[in-house]
């Protein structure tokens, strides 16, 4: 991922040098549980651990790669040049290079869904104290884009809040779920490696033994992994795209924050342009993208191919660095949004009342009228709203039909805007606790 959408905690994850620290330690905790049940002399385990402060030179690894084309026997070359050819022979013994490649990658993920974790939680913080802080800001809900029924903006974030809690839960058991590592050797039956040795290195790394590996994890455990990824990435687009909406001119019921010398047009100096959510929801596309191929990975020719290889090798590290800095932007959005309450209620009131008809046409239902003629009733008053920007209680009241069947006490009250808000509390409990 370009510099531009990555943030430096987790492009280190991804770096050449880490990747090799955490071969070496693989091997190295390998050749440690191999003299542990006494496979391998204890003098060669220990020798191994000479490397352990070593900065593995990536330019000669991929010098020896050149001429190996393998990547893990040319570390492997460079691991024996700091420890000595003869005291490195028993390295890699009875292994293959998934063990190594698997495991490694999955160390990788889990540290990556750490910051993932810690992201959300973070975006959870500035989502909750936005719903507190608008909990009874009055705004008009949509459907279909047009006007509905009045709702209040501390609810719109509350739902956010609810969606992604949710995902903080699925980055969890994605976490969960990839944790695992093999040492299992050529096609994992163990022929010429002890259990034991897996078990060792799982623990001393955080992992768990994958219960049956063929020669490679399966790769079900990432496709479930990045489809988590993707539909955290589909809920930041989610936000992003109500407030883009929020931003339009002719709405302003929100905008992003434009700081001292922004600038938000080449041509046109008075444009106040909503570009980080935008650029939100490109970066939810990249993050979906990974989805597709990492379910195409599950299907791996008998024990093993390396048809999975390359997707990874793009798909491990972009995925979660544009995710990282997608979550850090958005919670950042959310923290310092501008939220306009008298826009949202001018929007409510272009059409004066009009969003109160479903309580008026209930209160004729209740009264003794047909719905089909109720919903007439109401209907043909609403459209001389829609027409003329009349007043909606006022039609009403000027309706024979409808003064027959409500008294104009029972009219006046269905335009009450607290009907509407009445179990926020109620809604806040069930997605804050008490």
């Amino acid at each position: 991922m370009i510099p531009r959408y990555s943030r430096p905690e987790m492009v280190a994850i991804w770096s050449p040098q880490t990747k090799f620290k955490i071969w070496y330690e693989i091997e190295a905790h390998a050749c440690e549980a191999m003299a542990d049940i006494g496979v391998i002399p204890r003098e060669n385990a220990d020798a191994v651990w000479k490397a352990k402060d070593v900065e593995f030179d990536v330019a000669r690894i991929d010098e020896i790669e050149a001429e190996t084309k393998h990547d893990v026997i040319a570390f492997l070359t460079h691991l024996a040049e700091h420890v000595g050819s003869e005291e490195a022979r028993f390295v890699h013994q009875g292994m293959t290079s998934s063990d190594v490649l698997d495991t490694c990658f999955n160390v990788q993920l889990v540290k990556a869904a750490d910051i993932l974790i810690e992201d959300t939680k973070g975006l959870l913080v500035a989502l909750k104290k936005r719903a507190m802080e608008h909990k009874d800001t009055i705004r008009i809900g949509r459907s279909h884009g047009i006007h509905a029924e009045p709702t209040t903006m501390g609810l719109t974030f509350a739902r956010f809040y609810a969606e992604m809690d949710r995902n903080l839960k699925r980055l969890k058991r994605a976490r969960h779920e990839i944790a695992t590592g093999a040492i299992s050797g050529a096609v994992g039956t163990f022929a010429n490696i002890d259990p034991a040795v897996e078990e060792h290195v799982c623990e001393k790394l955080g992992l768990e033994p994958e219960p049956i590996s063929t020669q490679v994890i399966p790769r079900d455990r990432h496709a479930a992994f990045f489809a988590a990824l993707g539909v955290v990435g589909s809920s930041i687009e989610n936000i992003a795209t109500e407030i883009r909406h929020m931003q339009r001119t002719e709405v302003l019921e929100a905008a992003e924050f434009f700081s001292m010398g922004q600038k938000g047009s080449s041509a046109m100096p008075h444009k106040k342009n909503p570009v980080l959510t935008e650029n939100l929801t490109g970066l939810a596309r990249l993050v979906r993208m990974a989805v597709i191929p990492a379910m195409e990975n599950v299907a791996l020719w008998h024990e093993r191919d390396i048809s999975h290889s390359s997707v990874e090798r793009n798909i491990g590290p972009d995925t979660t660095i544009t995710l990282d800095f997608a979550l850090a932007r958005l919670t950042s959005v959310v923290d310092k949004l501008l939220v306009y309450p008298e826009n949202m209620l001018a929007n409510m009131n272009k059409f004066p009342g009009l969003v109160m008809s479903q309580r008026v046409l209930l209160a004729l239902t209740q009264a003794g009228v047909s719905r089909e003629d109720s919903y007439k009733m109401v209907q043909r008053n609403a459209l001389k709203v829609w027409e003329t920007g009349c007043d909606f209680k006022t039609e009403l009241l000027n309706d024979a039909d409808v003064v027959k069947a409500l008294s104009v006490e029972q009219i006046e009250e269905k335009f009450d805007l607290g009907y509407h808000t009445k179990h926020v509390d109620t809604i806040f409990r069930r997605v804050f606790g008490d």
